[in-house]
């Protein structure tokens, strides 16, 4: 059984730098909610240009929406403008400092598109795989500690014993 098989959330701004940034990161914090951590970086790498292509081209303003949606197993994140123009993926001069937004959305996502919306603007997305969360293990019984720790490394360190401690065989705390 499904428990949450949709998950919405949305967010109306104007793409301008300092939005920019309080909305990644509350993308970023959305997803910390749904327990998709893994999922972070990409995500608001590819808000981040997205926004910032409103913010650079969109006309006649800088109002968009930006919607971040997971569905069973897959995060979709769409950034909704009035700018009925279509973006396209440039080739960019190695030396350029600018237009490679597309592209690295491309790299970091899934899949990616972008759709007109009537004549009232365009959406941009893309998706990323969002594997579901282990299972809840059940708690731990605490364990109960009869000694006081200080008393415990006082053991430790009294219990040492110097001139071996040089030829002593490695050990790894790594289990393995």
């Amino acid at each position: 059984m499904i428990s949450h098989p949709s998950r919405h959330c949305t967010v109306e701004l104007h793409a301008l730098p300092s939005r920019i940034g309080q909305v990644r990161r509350i993308v970023s914090a959305q997803l910390r909610y749904w327990h998709l951590d893994p999922l972070i970086d990409h995500a608001a790498l590819g808000v981040t240009e997205l926004l910032t292509n409103v913010h650079r081209h969109a006309q006649p303003d800088k109002l968009c929406t930006v919607e971040i949606e997971l569905l069973l197993d897959r995060l979709t994140v769409s950034v909704h403008d009035h700018d009925p123009r279509l973006p396209e993926v440039r080739d960019v001069d190695p030396s350029s400092t600018s237009g490679r937004g597309l592209a690295m959305v491309a790299a970091v996502s899934e899949s990616w598109g972008v759709r007109a919306n009537g004549e009232s603007g365009k959406v941009v997305w893309f998706t990323l795989p969002a594997a579901q969360p282990p299972a809840a293990t059940p708690a731990r019984m605490p364990r109960r500690v009869t000694e006081k720790p200080a008393q415990r490394f006082a053991d430790v360190e009294h219990g040492v014993d110097v001139r071996r401690a040089a030829h002593a065989a490695a050990r790894s705390a790594v289990a393995g």
